[in-house]
């Protein structure tokens, strides 16, 4: 036999009703403790506890092209912004440039395409020294379509000490050339 709970709100907790269907009304909350954040952009949100980077205290950036309207510095505003587009097509290059050498636990990427279908490949690499060779951290290829797959989330578990560089190549569509690379949104902790 099922046993029947009666769990009540705390003070701090805003309900809301909801319609389920045939007419009903139910509480949203009835079973489920929750609070209502808001929409405030915060850079604690890493799923491990970390904090995210802001970059703009801690490093420089270089980029190989940038369109007007599509600063490379939006992708870093923890996605505030219209995040990053190259101004020619071909294969792009972000290269994160540290103050001083920082160790690395996670990272995110966020590309959208909603205009072509493509099939892009991406490649985060890494040194400890501007003269060292840079050492591959992840490579990976994403196929998007207009009707279907517009956006590519990526988020890594990764154990990197001592970066002083770190360097996204996009190729946007595997070396055919026509395509822009884009980048909505690139999170360190």
């Amino acid at each position: 036999m099922a046993q029947s709970h009666s769990l009540r709100p705390d003070h701090n907790t805003r309900t809301k009703y909801c319609s389920i269907g045939s007419g009903l009304t139910g509480r949203d909350n009835e079973i489920m403790r929750k609070r209502v954040l808001g929409s405030t952009l915060l850079p604690i949100d890493a799923a491990d506890g970390h904090e995210w980077l802001k970059l703009q205290d801690l490093a420089q950036v270089e980029v190989t092209s940038e369109a007007d309207g599509y600063p490379i510095e939006t992708v870093f505003n923890f996605g505030a912004g219209p995040g990053w587009r190259a101004a020619s097509p071909g294969i792009q290059r972000i290269r994160v440039i540290f103050d001083q050498p920082r160790s690395i636990c996670r990272m995110r990427l966020q590309f959208n395409e909603s205009d072509v279908a493509r099939t892009q490949e991406f490649t985060v690499r890494w040194s400890g020294r501007p003269d060292e060779p840079l050492k591959e951290v992840v490579r990976q290829q994403w196929n998007f379509s207009p009707g279907g797959s517009t956006a590519e989330s990526e988020d890594y578990a990764i154990d990197l000490k001592g970066v002083s560089i770190l360097e996204l190549t996009i190729d946007p569509d595997r070396g055919a050339g026509e395509a822009l690379a884009k980048l909505a949104d690139w999170r360190l902790a």
